[in-house]
């Protein structure tokens, strides 16, 4: 019998057919360090916490938004990753960042995930229950973005919530080797 543990794979555990109230149960069992859990629909996600290439790329992608929210003088609160959970929409999940664009709001406007690996909950069907206006994923060098239209995600080209933002200069940044240049680099470029 082959048993797969967390630090075998980076591919998530999947147990299907729980109960919230189990969920509940369970997570409390969960709570430990190295682990992260997500849940939607009965299914509950268990992944070893990321690596150093996740967690690099995640902090670039959020200094350099940040420090396009500064230039730009946004009011906003970032959330990293916040628990967000709904028991009514069945999900609970934590966004790799995520920010609040503007005082006194109720959830994140703007969630970003890192894609590193593959498999799981279908991350979009849970922001969607938590009702996060806009989604941008880092997948394969690359940067998709969703916006929240009418109960469901609409891929889109530009950043509703930040329609200024120069995504090629984004990107190009994000994939720079050095940090201290890519911060350079992208706020020299959003003075312009």
């Amino acid at each position: 019998m082959t048993v797969t543990t967390l630090d075998q794979t980076t591919e998530p555990i999947l147990i299907d057919a729980l109960t919230w109230q189990e969920f509940k149960t369970i997570e409390h069992l969960l709570d430990r360090p190295g682990i992260r859990i997500s849940f939607l629909d009965g299914t509950l996600e268990i992944r070893k916490m990321p690596g150093k290439k996740h967690e690099t790329v995640k902090k670039r992608i959020a200094a350099l938004v940040e420090a396009y929210l500064e230039s730009q003088n946004i009011d906003f609160t970032p959330t990293g990753s916040m628990t967000l959970e709904s028991e009514v929409g069945l999900v609970k999940r934590e966004a790799d960042e995520s920010y609040e664009l503007g005082p006194d709001r109720e959830r994140p406007d703007l969630a970003i995930e890192v894609a590193v690996t593959s498999g799981g909950i279908d991350k979009l069907e849970a922001y969607k229950r938590l009702k996060i206006s806009e989604v941008w994923f880092w997948q394969n060098g690359r940067l998709l973005l969703y916006a929240l239209r009418q109960e469901e995600y609409e891929a889109i080209a530009q950043s509703e919530l930040l329609p200024g933002l120069d995504l090629a200069l984004l990107v190009r940044c994000i994939t720079l080797p050095n940090h201290i240049q890519a911060v350079r680099e992208f706020r020299q470029g959003i003075q312009k």
